[in-house]
């Protein structure tokens, strides 16, 4: 097939959709597109090793510019594109430059969200470019405010740790990373920290965050206040449809796609954390902004494009690590769930099962791996599980799935 294809954003998705084109047999030119200045890289390293100055910024590289070469793969790093006309199928760059398209992918990722006040000494982490102003102020100040309990808030308190950084943070949630894990697993995080020197405030609705020459203040609705040298604001992101609604494009909290990626523009689609897919089993849209669910939507969407019949969904997951102990998670937990624990939660190495109707929904997994890869495989087939065997870490999960629902 030849032609050409542009691809507006270089995160994993955009990057893996390139890869994808090429090694199903796209012949046409491929352009790659994006507004940071550096090469693919692999983004989940941000807030851990890069901002610990653990590894180097080259390690974090996806491929590479050898290799995105050998792929005759066109990569613009720090371009940024400026207009879409979808009637004329053509990209406009900030250089004033037009690049045609039979299909056009936007993978344009998302922003991090900020607070309103004077943004003096006030951070966000989101791209590489983000880490060395982060890195200073731990290095300078020796205190560190963090808004927000989840994933990214989490993970940053614990690299600041390890890094000499005083730490406190606060969130509105009522256990840390709750949007990924039930209240067991966030109160075993609360202590961890906690034995690192880490205070962390729940249900904190703050009135006011202020940054100036002296530091950082916070304001909470209750009168109480935080201060630090500097404040890391990680309250998660907002998709970046800026490009998307100035084109047309039906938005809707992300770039609304059918399950083919496709947008309600002919020839352009859309995956990664800008997109708002429909989901057929859902029978609702969703939008997702873990690294692993962009990676295989960039797969799949390059596979659409092509005319291939759009890939089974992959089961939601992604994974922390923080004081050294990696988390994983998979599928989509909700609060009225029924919880179940295998192992102790006095041990760093137990595994938490989401069940609905004895149906496994969702699992957390704390240095238990072979769980967290059954839990993926028995989610997506709607598992009905034995609610005992489950329970026993002893069994192999695989194994507790009730016998008469295997292979429906």
């Amino acid at each position: 097939m030849t032609g050409q294809i542009v691809i507006v954003g270089t995160g994993v998705a955009g990057a893996t959709a390139a890869k994808t084109l090429r090694a199903e047999g796209y012949t046409g030119r491929i352009v790659l597109v994006g507004a940071e200045d550096g090469l693919p890289y692999r983004r989940p390293m941000v807030s851990k090793e890069l901002l610990a100055g653990t590894v180097v910024e080259r390690r974090t590289l996806l491929d590479t510019a050898e290799s995105w070469r050998v792929g005759t793969i066109d990569i613009r790093t720090g371009t940024r594109a400026t207009e879409i006309d979808s009637a004329g199928r053509r990209v406009r760059l900030a250089d004033g430059e037009w690049l045609g398209y039979d299909s056009l992918l936007m993978a344009t990722g998302a922003r991090a969200r900020t607070l309103p006040g004077p943004q003096r000494n006030v951070h966000t982490l989101r791209h590489a470019a983000d880490v060395a102003p982060l890195r200073s102020a731990l290095d300078t100040g020796g205190s560190l405010l963090i808004v927000g309990g989840g994933l990214i808030g989490c993970e940053v308190a614990a690299t600041a740790r390890t890094l000499g950084a005083r730490v406190t943070v606060v969130h509105a949630g009522s256990a840390p990373l709750e949007r990924v894990a039930p209240p067991a697993v966030g109160a075993f995080y609360r202590k961890l920290h906690a034995d690192n020197g880490v205070a962390i405030h729940d249900a904190v609705t703050l009135t006011g965050l202020a940054g100036d020459s002296d530091g950082v203040t916070a304001t909470g609705s209750d009168g109480r206040t935080w201060t630090a040298a500097a404040a890391l604001v990680a309250i998660g992101s907002v998709p970046d449809t800026e490009l998307a609604t100035v084109a047309g494009l039906d938005v809707d909290n992300g770039i609304l796609v059918d399950e083919h990626y496709r947008t309600s523009a002919p020839g352009v689609y859309a995956a990664g954390d800008a997109a708002n897919r429909f989901d057929p089993e859902l029978g609702a849209h969703e939008r997702t902004e873990h690294w692993n669910s962009a990676q295989a939507q960039g797969a799949a969407a390059a596979r659409s494009m092509l005319g291939a019949p759009p890939a089974c969904p992959e089961v939601p997951w992604g994974w922390s690590t923080q004081y050294g102990l990696n988390l994983q998670f998979a599928g989509r937990i909700r609060p009225d769930d029924a919880f179940v624990l295998r192992g102790s939660l006095d041990e760093p190495a137990f595994t938490v099962l989401a069940l609905r109707e004895r149906r496994l929904v969702g699992a957390i997994a704390i240095a238990r791996p072979a769980d967290l890869r059954a839990a993926r495989g028995l989610i997506g087939r709607g598992a009905v599980l034995d609610t005992g065997a489950c329970a026993d870490p002893s069994v192999p999960l695989a194994q507790a799935e009730v016998a008469e629902h295997v292979g429906r």
